[in-house]
């Protein structure tokens, strides 16, 4: 249990102050052992993830695979989606909620959640907030029965009478079903027949499928939702013998699925795996974006899901608050925790919420240990916007051992700030950018926020006079770059001072790269440059595909490698075209950019996203004056021609350190900045131009 600052308000979204939440019991208890367990058990349960993890070692090197993996695993993860509040706030694009709403959404166990406004649904007037809490699992129960598509009359069984399954064996009930349950907690098979339903004790009793012929007189039922949480695939196979010809089931929880065919091809039988709250889950442009889908196709969405689990529940169809088994406040959350651990026989754990001050509280100072460390650059204040992968991986480690003094740590959710904030040493925590832009006496701005972001920071860094270091690129399109362009020339026209903006183009200050460079300086004749990246495949719906927002691959990433042969040419960039491959996708992440210079040296870098993740991620290939070197993926170096040979089997090289030690040699040293701004504007205003 942490403090953190609240959420800040995006486009698109509702502030929540909450009023309760319901600990999910099988989600959450997964969640929790799966936390606590060793690094070895974590392994078995994701043996996928074991699997991207050797091909990593084999590109990257022991030392890099270890960084990456202890980074993710070492982040929290906040608990909870069940969850009733009011609203405080709405943000822009939304009327169909006002301040002062109830409303439910999938908000985590927090007292201010930030929520985007189709995973909301206002609660009638006559549902108490311990009703509406249950909501959300209502809904992942009504989408599997949805696929189900039960009739008035029919016999179906709910393997696993935890929280889901309850909770679906009341909707069944609701449609006039005959509903029969499976359960090996007796406890919990008691409670469900209080309610209502025909149980199954599996603690008694090893033989459920003799007893659903039994009760259906050897027809079988017409469906199974499996509500179970198991490695087994024990309960999808019963499923199929306990149903008649053609029956259905449907998988709501989660169990193996490895299918014995022979009940499923003699009976016809449909097998479904039932997604979330429903229709919309997962979908950036309908979660994030709030583009709802034409009911006229798509009947049932996730947040009519809601709605409609909302008026069964104001109907008195379905009483979800007969789960409850305790209550607990929010400041005693711990306790609840542990509860759940202990009593496999809990249902619906919830969490109220007092009404406090802290809700308005966007700036939280940190405690700091007894012991701090002596920072040696005192004068060199860091401010950090953003602590996405790359900020927290890279860039907070270094700049904490190069012993600059890091103050306000600001980002969007405030969600793991806390946590991070206290790791790197920070003094403040914020989701307020009043915090950063208002304050004097500090001199170093790093802009780690998502790519559409970087323009207004580093507009708002110039006009406060910091020397700024930003996550490349600058700016995802021409308007912003050229409003970028014109106020850095305006300061320096007025002003006659150069601010620092230093984009982090790390690999130029490889150590690798620069004794290539040292060793092409040497050659007078032009260069060709073939630059292959093994990319790898992210989804379409990944935030730096989207144009408006990360600016798509092309801009995103592939600045990194232009800006590269830049440096390796050393001359200005003369004509740049791009062929992409023709794929069948709203966006393009595989194509070639063909480079001449004006020493007449050229170069090609080909971005690929539809390789093998086997493969190195990065190869260089440079031919000139009857030599050829060789670097592959910043480990080895080989080379025909001359001598130049290079070999590194723990780790990859790629310039991290040395560039903001440079960035920061440069502000303490008054410098300029390491990466001449002529090449920083000549390489993003070139790509910009290409996209």
């Amino acid at each position: 249990l942490d403090e953190v600052p609240i959420p800040s308000l995006t486009k698109g979204r509702l502030l929540i102050k909450t009023k309760a939440s319901l600990l999910s019991s099988g989600t959450e208890r997964m969640l929790i052992e799966f936390g606590k367990a060793n690094i070895i058990d974590k392994a078995r349960q994701q043996p996928e993830k074991v699997k991207e993890v050797i091909n990593k070692i084999n590109n990257d090197g022991i030392k890099s695979t270890y960084e990456a993996v202890k980074s993710k695993l070492d982040l929290p993860i906040p608990l909870g989606y069940c969850n009733v509040g009011e609203v405080i706030e709405v943000g822009e694009d939304i009327s169909e909620f006002k301040k002062g709403d109830r409303v439910i959404s999938n908000g985590s166990h927090s007292e201010v959640v930030c929520i985007p406004k189709n995973l909301c649904s206002l609660i009638p007037e006559n549902v108490s907030n311990h009703r509406a809490v249950f909501t959300v699992p209502s809904a992942i129960a009504l989408q599997g029965i949805r696929l189900a598509n039960p009739t008035f009359g029919e016999k179906f069984i709910v393997i696993g009478l935890g929280l889901i399954g309850i909770l679906t064996s009341q909707i069944l009930l609701a449609q006039g079903c005959e509903v029969y349950g499976i359960e090996k907690d007796s406890k919990k098979c008691e409670f469900a027949k209080s309610l209502g339903i025909k149980v199954f004790d599996l603690s008694k009793d090893a033989n459920p499928v003799n007893w659903s012929l039994n009760i259906t007189n050897n027809i079988g039922v017409d469906g199974v939702l499996i509500a179970a949480s198991t490695s087994s695939s024990e309960p999808i196979n019963s499923a199929a013998a306990m149903c008649r010809k053609r029956g259905r089931i449907i998988l709501i929880g989660s169990t193996g699925i490895d299918i014995g065919r022979d009940n499923f091809y003699k009976k016809e039988l449909t097998f479904k795996v039932s997604c979330s709250y429903g229709p919309g889950r997962y979908d950036q442009n309908y979660e994030n974006k709030g583009i709802d889908y034409p009911i006229g196709y798509v009947r049932w969405t996730e947040k009519r899901n809601f709605e409609a689990i909302l008026a069964a529940m104001n109907k008195h169809l379905i009483k979800p608050e007969l789960l409850v088994t305790s209550t607990f406040q929010f400041d005693n959350a711990i306790n609840a925790y542990n509860l759940l651990i202990k009593d496999n026989s809990q249902l619906g754990i919830i969490l109220d919420y007092k009404d406090n001050k802290r809700v308005n509280c966007s700036t939280i100072k940190l405690k700091k240990d007894k012991v701090t460390k002596q920072h040696k650059n005192i004068n060199l204040t860091t401010d950090f916007i953003g602590a996405g992968n790359y900020a927290r991986r890279i860039l907070m480690p270094i700049f904490k051992d190069c012993s600059v003094p890091l103050d306000n740590l600001l980002t969007l959710s405030g969600r793991n700030s806390s946590y991070i904030g206290k790791k790197f040493g920070f003094n403040k925590i914020s989701t307020n950018q009043s915090e950063i832009f208002t304050k004097e006496n500090k001199n170093i701005l790093v802009i780690a926020s998502q790519h559409d972001s970087h323009c207004k920071y580093i507009l708002n860094g110039l006009k406060n006079r910091r020397s700024i270091f930003v996550e490349k690129p600058i700016c995802i399109n021409l308007e912003q770059f050229y409003k970028i362009k014109n106020s850095y020339d305006e300061i320096i026209k007025n002003n006659k001072f150069a601010p620092i903006i230093m984009v982090g183009y790390n690999r130029r200050f490889s150590d690798i790269i620069k004794k290539i460079k040292k060793k092409l300086d040497n050659f007078n004749t032009p260069k060709s440059f073939i630059y292959t990246i093994n990319a790898g495949s992210i989804n379409q719906d990944h935030w730096t595909q989207d144009n408006e927002i990360g600016g798509g691959r092309l801009i995103g990433e592939a600045c990194h490698f232009v800006d590269l042969l830049r440096f390796l040419s050393g001359e200005e960039i003369e004509n740049m075209s791009m062929i992409k491959l023709r794929e069948n996708k709203s966006h393009f992440d595989t194509f070639s950019i063909n480079i001449s210079f004006k020493n007449g040296s050229i170069g090609t870098v080909h971005y690929f996203a539809n390789g093998n993740s086997k493969f190195p991620k990065e190869r260089l290939e440079i031919f000139t004056e009857n030599t050829i070197i060789h670097m592959d993926n910043f480990r080895y170096v080989k080379s025909w021609g001359t001598n130049l040979n290079i070999s590194n089997l723990f780790s990859q090289d790629k310039g991290h350190i040395n560039c903001v030690l440079s960035f920061l040699d440069a502000i303490k040293n008054n410098k300029e900045s390491p990466i001449p701004i002529n090449e920083i504007f000549e390489v993003q205003e070139w790509l910009l131009k290409l996209n």
